[in-house]
């Protein structure tokens, strides 16, 4: 067995050899009906949660009393649930009890007709019990029944019709958004880690500017992101931004990048998340600090979100520096070289590509800095500093704010050309900053405490 879909249709198989009904279910039936080749696959079947573990040994009971088991098969895990019927949501995630029933009683308390869909890959007959197939050829995103009551049961549904309608370029049926929109603040129940990971894959969709203008238009936005909400109707500088508002500018952004990975989403989303609280009027509309503003902002965004502490940190670091990049030809060489040249300096670039795209058009420096980085990178190939914060600590110096100033001189220096070993890194240092406390001066004792250095 091969593929993906070769094992998905003989755990069917095995389960019908056991006398079960069994099914392909939801998001990969629909994409098999649109013609596009589905990334997983769930099954359905009637089989009770204790046979399908006792047919499949090394199954995960992850969700049996809802239903749902876990199995290995091959190198997939594939998620087979039971055919059940849910009784209320108490707490708006997972219902407070389970009966287990028929597929055609299943599939009505599913979220979406497009994923209520049932596939017999044995016979590559699809059955439709709620209109999915019609919607899917009307490019509709609908609720399964009422609309309200299915958003009642799981509140992140909202989202989820909001990513929906982005990852496939459908719309949202009328009464389903307005469904929404009624009940748009009661998102902020939901746990910040699925509204995060919802978010993420709204911003990595191939619709992720529209995605941003639905979640504002149905109030999901103002609910989850109230900063990015208050960027809706703040001038800019026609001058510079031809475009319009704030908003309408991250859409644009959002829009323009290629392909980008969550972090670079999530940064291009929240770039000019602080043009808001520093709008101001002087000779022309003005947002001094924004970057910095925005990138407090934007740690605040991420905690909330319970986003990584890494992916946090270069998500902060890109709306900090977003601006930098406009700079580079008018920077000391060395110190652009060092920008050009750091791990994340490519989405810095796309950034600001996007950023350009979005508002005045004009790439030349976006140009020139791709080609600076190129040529920097043919002369300058990747290799170790010549002193790590080690090095400073053993040489004396004590540890703070400045071995990060301190550090990045001896970069300068190594990708100038005027410093080639550890040896020359440290004579620099002295000169430039003095010996550290305990370092022995050439020819002299250690220096004790208060005796001087940095």
């Amino acid at each position: 067995m091969d593929s993906l879909r070769e094992r998905a249709t003989e755990l069917v198989r095995l389960l019908r050899g056991r006398g079960h009904a069994a099914y392909w279910v939801g998001g990969c039936v629909r994409d098999l009906e649109m013609g596009r080749e589905p990334h997983d696959y769930d099954i359905v079947t009637d089989a009770l949660p204790s046979q399908v573990q006792a047919y499949f040994p090394d199954a995960l009971l992850v969700g049996a009393r809802f239903g749902v088991v876990v199995v290995p098969f091959g190198d997939h895990h594939f998620e087979i649930s039971t055919f059940r019927a849910e009784g209320p949501y108490l707490d708006g995630r997972r219902p407070s009890s389970v009966e287990f029933v028929d597929a055609r009683t299943d599939v009505q308390r599913r979220d979406f007709t497009i994923n209520g869909l049932l596939h017999d890959p044995l016979t590559s007959t699809t059955i439709d019990y709620v209109g999915g197939r019609e919607d899917i050829a009307r490019r509709l995103v609908r609720a399964i029944g009422d609309p309200a009551a299915r958003f009642l049961e799981d509140r992140l549904r909202m989202l989820r019709a909001v990513r929906l309608a982005c990852e496939l370029g459908f719309e949202v049926e009328p009464a389903t958004f307005a469904a929404v929109r009624a009940r748009a603040e009661t998102v902020t129940l939901v746990s910040a880690e699925r509204i995060r990971d919802e978010i993420q894959r709204t911003l990595v969709s191939p619709g992720r500017g529209r995605g941003v203008r639905l979640m504002h238009e149905s109030g999901l936005l103002a609910a989850i992101l109230p900063e990015v909400e208050a960027m809706v109707g703040v001038a800019q500088p026609p001058e510079f931004h031809p475009e319009g508002d704030v908003f309408t500018h991250t859409a644009l952004v959002l829009e323009s990048l290629r392909e980008p990975h969550p972090v670079l989403a999530m940064a291009a989303l929240l770039h000019d998340v602080g043009k808001p609280p520093t709008y101001a009027e002087t000779d022309r509309i003005r947002f001094n600090g924004h970057d910095e503003v925005g990138a407090r902002m934007a740690e605040a965004i991420c905690r909330r979100l319970r986003v990584s502490g890494q992916d946090t940190a270069r998500i902060v670091a890109l709306v900090r520096d977003h601006l930098r990049v406009k700079d580079l030809p008018r920077m000391r060489p060395a110190r652009a070289a060092r920008f050009l040249l750091q791990d994340d300096a490519e989405d810095h670039l796309e950034l600001h590509r996007a950023d350009c795209l979005a508002s005045h058009g004009d790439l030349s420096v976006y140009e020139w800095a791709m080609a600076a980085r190129e040529a920097r990178r043919r002369e300058h190939p990747p290799r170790a500093p010549l002193l790590t914060g080690d090095d400073l600590i053993v040489m004396g110096y004590r540890p703070g704010p400045r071995f990060k100033e301190m550090l990045e001189a001896v970069l300068d220096g190594q990708l100038e050309g005027t410093l080639r070993t550890a040896d020359d890194a440290r004579a620099f240092l002295r000169r430039a900053y003095g010996p550290g406390e305990g370092s022995s001066p050439p020819g002299g004792k250690p220096l004790r405490r208060g005796d001087g250095g940095a």
